[in-house]
Order: structure tokens, then sequence, then C-alpha cells
């Protein structure tokens, strides 16, 4: 995918959740990475996430997205239902901008997947 295609399709992502969740402003990286989080959680909490837990939930994200390319391996659920990976393979991209860019094609990708698999539309 070339430079302005990931554009193009990542500012598409982020208009779906920004109209999803009725805001004004579209949302940042780390909020989609929060949301997706939350996703793969399953749930959300009676009270507000801590922040560690909203780390953690980024964290459950960046480990879903890669699964599929090798670097994290799914172990399974905790006894509260936080799902847990093992590192299989380094992540071998130097460099904030590299990595950042890697995580908005998966983004992107994850969405194309979650779009096939839902009910998830642009309103």
């Amino acid at each position: 995918m070339e430079f302005w295609e990931r554009d193009f399709e990542f500012l598409r992502v982020r208009t779906i959740v920004k109209n999803a969740l009725k805001k004004d402003t579209l949302p940042d990286l780390q909020t989609i990475l929060f949301l997706i989080g939350v996703q793969e959680l399953g749930r959300i909490p009676k009270s507000k996430f801590t922040k560690e837990e909203k780390r953690d939930l980024m964290h459950i994200a960046v480990c879903t997205l890669l699964e599929s390319e090798g670097y994290f391996e799914f172990e399974g659920r905790d006894q509260d239902g936080w799902p847990h990976w093992k590192e299989k393979t380094p992540f071998s991209l130097k460099g904030i901008d590299e990595q950042e860019a890697y995580l908005v094609g998966k983004i992107i990708e994850y969405f194309k997947n979650y779009n096939h698999l839902h009910t998830f539309t642009e309103h």
C-alpha cells in the first residue's frame, strides 16, 4: 500500500470511529488502539478503566494486530478475563515513525476484517 493510500484509509477508519462515538474530532492512533483493546477484551467495566488498564488495553490491541504476523502468540485469558500473549519474535522495526506506520496498516486491515464480520457501519 502506498503512503497516500494508507493515509486515506486511516482517515476513513478515523472517520468511522468518530461517527460511531458521536465525537466532533477525529481520534488519534492511541485512541483507536484503546478502542481495539476494549473490543478484544469484550467488555466494558462498570466504572472507568484505570490508567494501568488503559495501557494494558493498548497492549492488547498491539498484540492482536501483530499476532497474525507471528510477533505474538495468544496464551489465553486470566481469571479476570484479560487476554495474554507471549512474544514469539521481537518487533524488528526501529524508530517511532516506522512502527506507527506499520501499526496504522494493521489497524486498517483490522477494520476491513471487522467490517466483513460485523455490521459496523458509518452513519
